[in-house]
């Protein structure tokens, strides 16, 4: 007794993908039931089944909940909104808050099953809190998340009064996919955006992690598609449609009924073309299936009116005796019979205004075995970007789509066959088999960068090693960058003044006679001076232009023979793209000038700073300076001039230190690592991104508290 309930597998396009993938890998499926079900013991029931002979675990939602969750936000707030149909959207906030509940008991119950080294991959617009809440239970498991739906661009996304929110969720993720690059690309603007997350070649920076942002085009099963043919099942449906169509060439038209698919705007288009080509009167048929969904909601129930009356009344006009234009199902069919009617089709027209993928496209060409038939496919459909060779349309254009419609009934086999046969090919190399494969790979190998490459969080046991080595030395070395490691970054370089706090952090380690505290900072010396030359620390100022000890009141030139002649021939050009890029600003130091564009628009300023690299880069070409690119900043700078060199003087000093600690966020601080004995802590500033630091820590907070406990 399994509780009383028939048990189907589910034929949605999210479940008969992964279907495909399950005997490849041991997987274990996460999901509603379908069924709303509040006894107890009937749930244990149906959990057995579930688990014992579908591999698969079950979470049980109120109904109320569940309409909240699912017809409430999930698709009145995210489909219509990531389909470019914001006058379809509505926010409300019980069932955003529904929403989020739901996503929490998502990870009640994969916490409950998850065991240590499980990958844990998230699927689509319903989960998109998920990975973030999982991520804070599970700081070091492979999470990865897939988008089967379009990720619309910045300015609808915006729109959403929990963005910020659904972003946080996302990037708890170590891997996040989607269809299409425009998909990546809307997603990674908006975290520039709304979250002022920059990428590098899709790598984002997120708190003290690294993420990745990669394409993973869905494709189909191929062997089921392409045998399905010899179905004696598929045979017989065949032969059925044949007779019902006799020589008619056929249209096919197979879509859930939802206002993304230009359902309305397709049949218009058809109605046209008969009209402005009536010698196809009586010899084509368009196919149309629609598969029913969600009927309890009014703008559903609206659609499903104006494509009754607009099928009812095309028909009306245009029908003859024993034909009429447009066959309309309205149901859901098998799969042999659904294989049937590709076979069947001369044309298949796929024109939604807006999908994320679209598999009826794929399923349509690799399910005929001869290898004919046209694809007349939407240009908004994700599925455009791998298939070229059909006849692209914008959906919205009705002339486009009319001779389209043309062009596709008059071509001839062999211009059929050779589209076809170059996408067929391109399917058959990227199946569903290799999409799972493609995205579990590179979600592992993130993990491996990771695990292998970058530096060790600076926690436990490595903290209390650390502790006791600065306990048990007579002489101590403390190497510590300034912006971004000991203060957080500030829009303007003047506002990262240092505060009471860490002035009262400081200042004992610099009075401990033990202790020699070095400031290796690119600030400049008058600022440096001012901000903490009272604290009785050496100085380094401009990335190590100048040195200024404790005991001392003078500044020294690193570099003898250092001249800023440069400086003015290159002012100019950085005076330019002040001007032109609004928010920017230029700092003049004694041996560096500095482009800072932290408060100007992120895409605006990350184009900029690009152009003036490029322009500078043709100044000092044969020369003895150098570009550095910071957070939000680009310096030109003497090459002779780097923390590295800066630091010999103490590194050399005799006796030596016996405790040596360099702590630095920037890409300055490398050359400053690079030089630290192997004896020595080095420790990064931020994300654990590939660095010569051996340990990190993820932000100023958290050094201040490891200086606080030395001292």
């Amino acid at each position: 007794d399994y509780g009383g309930y028939l048990y189907n597998p589910s034929v949605g396009g999210l479940a008969t993908t992964l279907n495909a993938v399950r005997e490849e890998m041991d997987m274990l499926w996460l999901g509603v039931p379908g069924i709303h079900e509040d006894d107890p013991k009937q749930q244990a029931k149906i959990s057995k089944r579930l688990s014992d002979e579908f591999g698969s675990v079950p979470i049980f939602l109120p109904r109320k909940q569940f309409d909240l969750y699912y017809n409430g936000f999930s698709n009145g707030s995210i489909w219509p909104l990531f389909h470019y149909f914001p006058q379809y959207a509505h926010y409300d906030h019980l069932e955003w808050q529904a929403y989020q509940e739901v996503n929490a008991r998502f990870c009640e119950k994969v916490l409950e099953v998850a065991l240590p080294g499980d990958t844990i991959w998230v699927h689509d617009y319903h989960l998109l809190l998920l990975p973030a809440m999982l991520r804070e239970s599970l700081p070091d498991a492979a999470i990865g998340f897939f988008l089967h739906i379009p990720f619309p661009s910045y300015e609808i996304f915006r729109m959403l009064p929990w963005r910020e929110e659904i972003l946080k969720g996302l990037t708890g993720a170590d891997l996040v996919g989607f269809h299409t690059y425009d998909y990546a690309r809307h997603f990674l603007s908006s975290l520039l955006r709304i979250q002022g997350l920059e990428q590098d070649f899709g790598r984002v920076t997120v708190g003290d992690r690294s993420i990745k942002v990669d394409t993973f085009p869905l494709g189909v099963d191929i062997n089921r598609y392409s045998t399905a043919h010899e179905m004696p099942e598929v045979k017989h449906e065949l032969e059925a449609l044949r007779q019902q169509v006799g020589e008619h060439k056929v249209i096919l038209t197979v879509d859930r009924l939802d206002f993304s698919k230009g359902i309305i705007q397709r049949l218009n288009a058809f109605e046209k073309f008969l009209s402005r080509h009536p010698d196809w009167l009586g010899r084509v048929t368009m196919l149309s299936l629609l598969v029913p969904s969600r009927t309890r909601v009014p703008e559903y129930q609206n659609l499903k009116s104006q494509v009754d009356e607009l099928i009812g009344r095309i028909n009306g006009q245009l029908s003859q005796p024993g034909w009429a234009p447009i066959t309309y199902l309205y149901r859901s069919v098998p799969f042999e019979q659904l294989i049937a009617l590709y076979l069947l089709a001369d044309v298949t027209l796929v024109t939604p205004l807006r999908d994320g993928m679209n598999l009826v496209a794929k399923e349509y060409l690799i399910s005929r075995p001869d290898g004919t038939g046209v694809l007349v496919l939407s240009e908004t459909a994700g599925a455009a970007a791998e298939l070229g060779e059909a006849i692209i349309v914008n959906p919205h254009n009705e002339e486009m789509l009319v001779d389209a419609l043309h062009q596709a009934l008059e071509m001839p086999i062999e211009e059929q066959k050779a589209r076809n046969s170059t996408m067929r090919a391109r399917l058959r190399r990227y199946d569903t088999e290799r999409w799972a494969d493609d995205f579990l790979s590179q979600l592992a190998k993130v993990q491996e960068v990771r695990r292998l490459h970058l530096p060790k969080r600076l926690q436990g046991n490595l903290k209390q090693e650390l502790n006791q080595a600065y306990e048990g030395a007579e002489r101590r070395l403390l190497l510590l960058d300034y912006d971004g490691t000991l203060v957080p970054f500030a829009p303007t370089p003047k506002r990262a003044k240092p505060d009471e706090e860490l002035i009262a952090v400081l200042t004992p380690l610099a009075r401990d006679p033990k202790n020699t505290m070095v400031i290796i900072s690119g600030r400049d010396a008058e600022t440096l001076d001012a901000w903490l030359g009272e604290v009785g620390m050496d100085l380094v100022a401009e990335h190590g232009a100048t040195i200024r000890r404790a005991d001392r009141k003078q500044w020294e030139q690193v570099d003898e023979d250092f001249t800023d002649d440069w400086m003015e021939q290159l002012r100019p050009v950085f005076e330019m793209f002040v001007d032109r890029t609004p928010g920017a600003l230029l700092e003049e130091k004694g041996a560096a000038l500095v482009w800072h564009y932290r408060r100007a628009d992120p895409g605006l300023g990350s184009q900029r700073a690009v152009e003036l690299i490029d322009t500078i880069e043709g100044y000092i070409a044969n020369t003895s300076l150098h570009i550095l690119q910071g957070h939000k900043v680009v310096e030109v700078k003497p090459s002779t001039v780097s923390k590295g060199r800066a630091a010999q003087p103490w590194l050399s000093a005799k006796p030596p230190y016996d405790f040596i600690l360099a702590v630095g966020d920037d890409v300055t601080d490398e050359a400053l690592f690079e030089v630290i004995p192997e004896s020595g802590w080095t420790v990064k500033v931020g994300v654990p991104e590939r660095s010569k630091a051996r340990y990190f820590l993820s932000d100023p907070a958290e050094v201040r508290s490891l200086l606080k406990e030395l001292s």
